[in-house]
This record gives C-alpha cells, sequence and structure tokens, in this order.
C-alpha cells in the first residue's frame, strides 16, 4: 500500500468553495485517503490549514475544530527535532522554502511515496519523495 502525503494547499482548497473544481478534486483526494488509510498529514500541515482557515477563509473556529478533527482520521507526522535537522538538510539540498522542506521530511519520515501538492515542482524528486500535483 502506497502512502501519499497530503499538503496543507489540499487540505484548503477542500474547505475553500471560491474554486468549485479544485475543491471537488480536493474532496475527492482526501476522503479516498482517509478510506484507503492511505493519506498522510503533518502537524505543520494542520497548524497551516488552521491558520488559512481563521483567517483568509474566515471560518468559525467550531468549523475549523471540526475539520481538524477529521484530519486526525489520517497518519499524522509530529513535528520532531530530527524532523527539523531533516528539513534543514532537505532545504540545503534542494533549495526550497523550509516550510516545503519540512513537507518533504515528514513525507520522507512516514514512507511515502508521493507528496500530493500545488505548491511544489511536480515530478520533482525530495530524498527519496516524488511531487504530483492533483490539479496539473
Amino acid at each position: 500500500m502506497s502512502l501519499d502525503f497530503i499538503d496543507s494547499n489540499i487540505i484548503v482548497y477542500a474547505n475553500d468553495g471560491r474554486d468549485a473544481a479544485k475543491q471537488k478534486t480536493a474532496l475527492t483526494l482526501i476522503g479516498e485517503a482517509m478510506r484507503s488509510g492511505t493519506g498522510v498529514i503533518s502537524t505543520q500541515v494542520l497548524q497551516e490549514y488552521a491558520n488559512v482557515a481563521l483567517g483568509k477563509l474566515r471560518q468559525r473556529q467550531d468549523v475549523v475544530l471540526r475539520q481538524l478533527t477529521l484530519l486526525e482520521r489520517l497518519q499524522v507526522v509530529p513535528q520532531t527535532p530530527t524532523l527539523v535537522k531533516r528539513a534543514v538538510e532537505i532545504h540545503g539540498l534542494y533549495g526550497i522554502s523550509f516550510g516545503d522542506s519540512a513537507i518533504a521530511a515528514a513525507a520522507e519520515q512516514a514512507g511515502c511515496e508521493r507528496i500530493l501538492s500545488e505548491d511544489l515542482n511536480p515530478g520533482q524528486f525530495y530524498g527519496s519523495v516524488v511531487v504530483f500535483n492533483p490539479f496539473g
């Protein structure tokens, strides 16, 4: 069973009705990942979603809390000092932002094959994990 790391932009699109096509794709991906047990996120993804949901999307606190509870059904990689150090290494190797490096490090630690993301270069490997843009 191959695991997919779901980047925060996918979670945000699932909660943002301004782009119906992206929202539908994101909801489908997350739903399939929950049903199959193949979806992985990190505590960083939960934090980034909550930040955007409470700010830009102006979602109510109870809605955000409910979404966070639902997202806990996915495998969640916690931030650790070791993970932060690996993110620093990935940042130096690939020249991507530290936030994106932390996503790649969490995906790698969880044993994911892919990172589902619109923010990273599709087809690019970061360590052992390749990026796939589900909207492209």
